[in-house]
């Protein structure tokens, strides 16, 4: 057993006493990011050269050297083979939202016979998987097969387990022969650089030194069930779509909201346990777990990371979570909606700038300039968000966030920001001219260019904005659990780099005009914030009022992606992706059609599971109950009016499911996006009468006939 694997046994088992056992802290201190090849491990591993030359690749986005790629190519098999591995593989996240792997050996025959552990800087930075089988939205015909992974040197790799040996997996792009991007890595990175781009110029306007780079950082948390094993193959709709589509609600659902941060289930809590340890050894800083507000509902948050990291350590999250929950007798659900009538499950993107050095250009400061450079990118935001609302509601759109976004626990579809009362008062102020103070934090002097400090939590939270300011950072509360976070970042990064653009070409006009620094930017503030505020709201998201309300500022209301989708490739945007070189037209009408492609399949798939199980399960159950009923000698008053009532339910089930199979077969044409506005609009209705009729029957067939676990069962069952 080689020195990993004892670690991970010694932070597993820490509570066994021993003189000489080392501390938790100490465990998991040794253990973080000791299955990651981290560019300190590299120092140690390259020649100085090398070693400079890769450090600028990963830090400053200098090209990346071939003639390196040997060199690292032997550090990093020479380095995975000491932890075990066997194999290699290019990692990659296909159009699919989830991610790719093809596994080759370190081994290769000698000619002689034998054989050797080889691994070149060929094999390193470029592999050719079959392109296919994924998602392209015609960019690739199927007979077109060639595609490249090609390795990103700005996500480290790192070391998967499993229970008979270790694989090295590679983080890569993925695109096609002729050059496209097949991916949501590529995108992503191309926006990292528009942003840095975009607003390393405004930076030198404040000072910034000329050498300073940008990046926007994220941390992502993740919702999720948990529910028995056993009950999760006894329920066909949760095998084939991840959600029910059938339950009755149980008598107690979330309604003594005594779940939230509550005591964590011992079992649950063991599971979290190995969990963490596992995304320890894999560099992911988690930080935050805890009990959500729905029965068996729970969340993991790691801190902030480069977004580019982010992403690839949200797409681990996931699959650590499935994987370990399966140890433990238990599933990780995670769908938007696996249970109807509680809440959903969301992975809010907390999302900011930084820079090299560390610096949150989204944190208020302790000095006037910080804060007239905050304010210049907090206006920034506001300009990207109003101007650019249909490509943040389309960076989220799916069949199964439908069934959460304007719900209890999700942000409505029309998009807005939450700034928080103080800070909306400061921008109303800036607009208005005024000075005096501020409505409860003493801010003073605020109609002059030059700022005193601002509160760094400028308001109270927003369970229901879309897009909430949270102190340092803003809060996209609309990404669906189960989605990469790779596209709704780089449209955050695309449209916020496009606002930043925009402000600093006026701020570069007014110095030129005479005007000093804090006057120019308290004019451009206060101009953004006058023809952008009607995106911020801070009030009620839920309520009726706020939608007439929204509606009157001309504020977009899409609420199903059906409606959201076909603007992907409205000409605006089109030019958006254009100009920052982030994704070319064909590449945005391929993600449309894909968009397109996997809503139709999702709801159709949910279509025909749920006339699977209502025909051959529930149908079944309530003849054979109704049978039995009929077959008692001297019925009661009650025995009768149960049986007039699974009768009736009975007759309406069947009729229901009639309409569904007829729906079922129809399809609605044959484009694409015909089939999935017919899913939509017939398919899905069809599914709730179905589901509504079997949801009474479940409330009156007898327990032992019923086919399916109960919501009471799964949700409470720990």
């Amino acid at each position: 057993m080689n020195h990993d694997f004892d670690v991970l046994s010694a932070a597993r088992n820490w509570r066994v006493e021993t003189p000489t056992r080392a501390t938790p802290a100490q465990i998991v201190s040794e253990l973080f990011a000791s299955d990651v090849l981290t560019l300190e491990e590299l120092k140690t591993r390259l020649s100085k050269p090398a070693y400079k030359s890769l450090r600028g690749t990963v830090e400053r986005g200098e090209t990346l050297d071939p003639a390196i790629a040997d060199t690292v190519a032997l550090a990093m098999k020479t380095w995975a083979m000491e932890k075990g591995a066997t194999h290699y593989t290019h990692w990659f996240q296909p159009l699919t939202g989830a991610t790719a792997e093809k596994h080759d050996a370190f081994l290769s025959p000698t000619g002689d016979g034998g054989a050797i552990a080889a691994f070149s800087g060929k094999e390193l930075i470029q592999a050719e998987p079959d392109a296919s089988s994924f998602p392209s939205g015609g960019l690739r015909a199927t007979f077109e097969a060639r595609g490249y992974t090609a390795w990103d040197p700005s996500s480290p790799a790192f070391i998967m387990r499993h229970a008979n040996g270790a694989t090295l997996c590679i983080p890569t792009a993925f695109a096609s022969w002729t050059g496209e991007a097949l991916d949501l890595k590529t995108p992503l990175l191309r926006s990292v650089e528009a942003l840095n781009r975009a607003v390393t110029p405004a930076l030198h306007l404040f000072g910034a030194s000329l050498g300073t780079r940008v990046g926007s950082t994220l941390g992502a948390e993740q919702e999720y069930f948990l529910i028995a094993e056993e009950y999760f193959y006894r329920r066909p709709d949760l095998v084939m779509t991840g959600r029910t589509l059938f339950g009755a609600q149980p008598p107690r659902g979330q309604e003594l909201e005594d779940h939230y941060f509550g005591a964590i289930p011992d079992r649950v809590l063991s599971f979290m346990t190995d969990a963490e340890l596992q995304l320890y050894a894999l560099g992911i800083p988690v930080k935050t777990r805890h009990n959500e507000v729905a029965p068996g509902q729970f969340e993991i948050a790691p801190i902030f990371e480069s977004s580019n990291v982010a992403a690839d350590h949200q797409q681990l999250i996931m699959q650590v979570l499935r994987n370990t929950a399966r140890k433990y007798g238990l599933v990780a659900l995670l769908h938007e909606k696996p249970f109807a009538g509680v809440n959903g499950s969301g992975k809010h993107c907390n999302w900011s700038m930084s820079t090299d050095a560390g610096e949150n250009l989204l944190e208020p400061g302790d000095t006037p300039h910080e804060n007239l450079q905050f304010l210049f990118f907090c206006a920034a935001v506001l300009k990207a968000v109003d101007e650019h609302q249909d490509l943040l509601r389309i960076s989220v759109a799916s069949a199964s966030n439908d069934h959460r976004l304007g719900a209890n626990e999700a942000p409505p579809a029309i998009i807005s920001i939450f700034l928080g009362s103080e800070l909306t008062d400061i921008f109303d102020r800036l607009e208005s001219g005024e000075g005096g103070r501020g409505t409860e934090a003493g801010l003073l002097g605020l109609g002059s260019p030059v700022l005193p400090p601002l509160p760094r939590h400028a308001g109270d939270r927003n369970r229901t904005s879309p897009f909430a300011f949270t102190g340092n950072k803003f809060e996209f509360r609309a990404v669906g659990s189960s989605q990469s976070i790779s596209f709704p970042i780089t449209v955050l990064n695309t449209i916020v780099a496009d606002a930043v653009q925009s402000l600093t070409e006026q701020l570069k006009a007014k110095l030129q005009n005479g005007l000093d620094l804090a006057e120019a930017v308290g004019e451009i503030v206060r101009d953004t914030y006058r023809q952008h505020k009607r995106i911020v709201f801070n009030g009620d998201g839920y309520s009726q009022e706020w939608h007439q309300e929204a509606e009157r500022r001309g504020l977009l209301n899409l609420r199903t992606s059906l409606d959201a989708i076909p603007h992907l490739t409205d000409p605006k945007n089109v030019a958006l992706f254009g100009k920052f070189g982030v994704l070319s037209e064909r590449e945005l009408a391929a993600r449309q059609e894909i968009m397109y492609d996997i809503y139709f399949k999702t709801v159709n798939i949910e279509g025909e599971t749920t006339e699977y199980i209502a025909q051959t399960m529930i149908l079944p159950a309530a003849a054979e109950y109704l049978g039995d009923l009929s077959a008692v000698q001297r019925p009661s008053r009650a025995l009768d009016a149960t049986a007039t009532e699974v009768a009736q339910l009975t007759d309406e089930l069947y009729d229901a499911l009639q309409n569904l199979r007829e729906q079922n077969r129809a399809l609605g044409g044959d484009e694409i996006v015909e089939k999935a506005h017919h899913v939509r609009d017939h398919v899905l209705p069809a599914m709730q009468e179905v589901r509504r009729a079997a949801d009474n029957l479940e409330k009156v067939v007898a327990e032992k006939y019923w086919p399916l676990p109960t919501y009471r069962q799964m949700m409470f069952v720990k």
